[in-house]
């Protein structure tokens, strides 16, 4: 690292290496978590290092040292200098560094289930299983393992931190469930983010053949994909019907099909539906979530800085379509207004055609029911034309993104045709 005149890098020998990391400003428990290497630290995420860091993880997450912490520092500001006058005694009990590893493991277990972990491998429910209840109940059982274990070390770990400081008049080592860190399962959680696992597998970014990521950007290499193809252009539209061959909807159908069995599809459609909750048969329930849920939910697992791009029109839902930001290419939303905007611009003129020679064919009883589905199709075709002009002036432009901008700097460029993150 190059040195500036008058810049001051405290503690440099100390860069990058495992320890202990807190949040200087909290108003939780103060609670430390394992720093892997290959980090940095500051002022507001600081760090403990040395050989010592599992000792003193042990020793701070405990509720005896809470209980000093909020003596010391009851303006919840846990500054280094303050953290530093916390008491600090070495353990002799020779199963107190493992319950602190085990503790680690857990919880990095537990992080690691879910896809914004660097570690993610595979989705917990995607198993050697044909139904996807039996999935959920072993990985049910999993999470409550380990919670129960997690919960039975730190009342072990408080006990122990009790005993010592001579604090059974003040404290006592019981956790409170809430107070516990991993997660137990739920069921509609667990379906959204297979879902979402399923969106990833489609653009490449995941595989049912690989664990991890497969395609975060760089080179791509197509050997990792044999149970499922990625979309070549990388787009996803989402319908509101059956209108396109690559609708998102009928693609999660194929993914639950590929990934637990053609002759299960139907109870797994229906279990999936069920999580989700909504009126319909699976695959309109599947649809209505894509249409009017899902990207909301990226947004915030990613907090606000999603890594697949919704493309929309509006209220009406005349046009969306999903892309891969790690994929785009200057070409993107040219290649969205041709095969896509246009392609089901058609198919609604041709449904309103359609409609048109059915409503003055059919019995009277039948022609409210027609004529509500022409007035939305209407106002889907006014909405999509309109929006047709905008991503014609951005496809024109060609502009390509540099994915070291990150999110927020690349999704305003297109802020006119994408939706809005709330």
């Amino acid at each position: 690292m190059s040195t500036m005149q008058g810049h001051v890098r405290p503690s440099q020998k100390l860069y990058f290496k495992q320890g202990a990391t807190w949040s200087s400003l909290s108003s939780g428990f103060f609670a430390l978590r394992l720093q892997p290497s290959g980090h940095l630290f500051d002022s507001k995420g600081q760090v403990a290092i040395g050989e010592k860091y599992k000792e003193i993880m042990g020793l701070f997450n405990t509720c005896a040292y809470q209980y000093l912490a909020d003596i010391l520092m009851p303006t919840l500001d846990y500054k280094c200098g303050d953290v530093k006058k916390l008491p600090y005694c070495h353990i002799e009990n020779p199963s107190f560094i493992s319950i602190v590893e085990q503790n680690i493991f857990l919880s990095k277990t537990d992080w690691d289930s879910y896809e914004t972990s660097w570690d993610f491998q595979r989705h917990p429910l995607v198993r050697p299983v044909s139904r996807l209840a039996d999935a959920y109940t072993a990985w049910k059982s999993e999470c409550e393992q380990r919670f129960l274990q997690l919960k039975a070390n730190e009342e072990e770990l408080n006990r122990i931190f009790i005993d010592i400081y001579g604090l059974q008049d003040e404290l006592t080592p019981e956790v409170e469930d809430k107070d516990v860190t991993v997660r137990k399962a739920d069921l509609q959680r667990e379906i959204k983010s297979l879902i979402s696992y399923a969106v990833g597998c489609w653009f490449g970014r995941y595989s049912l053949d690989v664990k991890g990521l497969a395609y975060a950007g760089g080179e791509w290499d197509s050997t990792k994909y044999k149970t499922i193809i990625p979309v070549k252009d990388n787009v996803l539209p989402i319908c509101d019907d059956d209108y396109l061959p690559t609708d998102l909807t009928g693609l999660i159908v194929d993914f639950v099909a590929k990934a637990y069995g053609e002759d299960t599809l139907d109870e797994n459609l229906k279990f999936i539906a069920d999580a989700l909750g909504g009126k319909g048969t699976p695959r309109e329930v599947i649809r209505s979530y894509l249409l009017n849920g899902f990207y909301a939910d990226h947004c915030k697992i990613y907090q606000k800085r999603p890594i697949y791009w919704l493309f929309s029109s509006g209220k009406k839902n005349g046009f969306k379509a999903l892309v891969y930001m790690h994929r785009w290419e200057r070409t993107t939303v040219a290649t969205v207004r041709t095969d896509y905007v246009h392609e089901l611009q058609e198919r609604y003129r041709t449904q309103l055609s359609l409609l048109s020679e059915q409503i003055d064919s059919v019995a009277q009883s039948d022609r409210v029911k027609l004529k509500k589905r022409q007035e939305k199709l209407t106002a889907q075709l006014t909405e999509i034309n309109t929006y047709e002009e905008k991503v014609h002036h951005l496809a024109d432009m060609m502009i390509d993104i540099d994915l070291d901008d990150g999110v927020k700097v690349n999704y305003a460029k297109f802020a006119d045709i994408l939706e809005r993150i709330k």
